[in-house]
């Protein structure tokens, strides 16, 4: 389990994880239910849980991304909500772009504890950059796209000319 606070992992204006709530609605919030928070998840249901498949949450453990979760008396590792929040973190740094190098970089930062509060600033304010700049090339791209619509859509049947 990562040595990070709530605060890092929730973004801000949401509520902090609360366990006990079974809800549809909080389920479908990221509430995770009294018995996933007293027993944990397996492998496979935490993956199914956050939208990953078994080998790439085992991927991201061998990758030094994941902590090492508990495990029962049978050895079974069990994903607790923590755990389940780290998880939607890093799908939420993947989706946007960050190179597993920088997550893995990230986790041992988290790792080592507050003195590194200063450099997990710098990472997000560097990867924030990136991703505001992906999003300009795609409004130019979708700008692109958007005039070939306009023009097909009043060439109507004569499209052959708006290659």
């Amino acid at each position: 389990m990562m040595n990070s606070t709530l605060d890092e992992i929730v973004p801000p204006g949401k509520p902090p994880h609360v366990v006990g709530l079974t809800s549809s609605a909080l389920e479908g919030e990221g509430w995770v239910p009294m018995d996933v928070a007293v027993g944990g998840l397996t492998v496979g249901e935490a993956a199914a849980h956050v939208g990953l498949s078994v080998h790439t949450l085992r991927w991201y453990e061998q990758e030094g991304l994941v902590s090492p979760v508990d495990r029962d008396t049978a050895g079974r590792r069990r994903y607790r909500p923590e755990d389940l929040d780290w998880l939607r973190l890093l799908i939420c740094l993947r989706g946007t772009g960050m190179p597993v190098r920088e997550m893995r970089r990230y986790a041992d930062l988290v790792r080592t504890g507050e003195s590194t509060v200063d450099e997990r600033l710098r990472l997000f304010e560097e990867h924030r950059d990136r991703v505001l700049a992906r999003i300009a090339e795609l409004h130019r791209d979708l700008d692109a796209i958007n005039f070939k619509i306009d023009l097909y859509r009043g060439l109507g049947t004569t499209c052959d000319q708006a290659q």
